[in-house]
């Protein structure tokens, strides 16, 4: 994959004042994690994301709301993306997470992430990133798809997502919790490891 954009930075004929005018920004945005929800397509992202946003003051990003409107098409039609097609959502998505923590605020983005190509790409502008990783089987999501009405997914292409799926390695920026806790332990379990 390409990479993102990178916000102009000062240049060497900055005066001192104008570096000092920048460093509260600076500071605020390295102080806060960006922290990116992932799984499956209902696994319950937006539920946890949210909830979590609200918990800690940051602000929550919804993946599928980044995506342009061919992309929507194509899932609504039960069409898998490919790379070509995520590549601008996700240069999208990196510029959401920086203006979030240029305001000094965490972005909690519920993102399903599936490669780990993806997450790389996801993390590598940020000093501060954490990973939270909803795991449940294939029956259990399948069950809980099958009782709503989800706007870009169905679960005919469920099989396809964990087909995609590579589950993260063990980090100290990860963090796996299984889909059979409450949505409240599993928003405690986060907030515990995040402090």
């Amino acid at each position: 994959m390409s990479s993102a954009k990178n916000k102009t930075s000062p240049s060497r004929e900055d005066s001192p004042e104008d570096r000092n005018a920048l460093a509260p920004s600076l500071n605020a945005r390295m102080s806060q994690p960006f922290i990116v929800i992932m799984g499956v397509s209902g696994c319950g992202k937006t539920t946890i994301a949210r909830e979590l946003a609200d918990r800690i003051g940051g602000t929550y990003l919804e993946g599928d709301s980044f995506h342009p409107p061919e992309n929507k098409a194509k899932m609504g039609k039960g069409i898998p993306l490919d790379d070509d097609d995520r590549q601008p959502w996700f240069d999208i998505l990196v510029e959401e997470a920086r203006d979030t923590l240029s305001q000094g605020k965490a972005p909690v983005l519920a993102c399903s992430a599936l490669k780990q190509s993806y997450r790389d790409y996801l993390s590598a502008p940020f000093d501060e990133f954490r990973l939270v990783y909803l795991e449940g089987s294939f029956e259990l999501i399948k069950s809980r798809m099958d009782a709503r009405d989800h706007e870009n997914m169905t679960s005919d292409l469920l099989e396809s997502q964990f087909a995609t799926l590579e589950e993260p390695e063990a980090s100290r920026h990860l963090l796996t919790v299984s889909i059979e806790k409450t949505p409240e332990d599993i928003l405690d379990e986060i907030g515990n490891w995040l402090n």
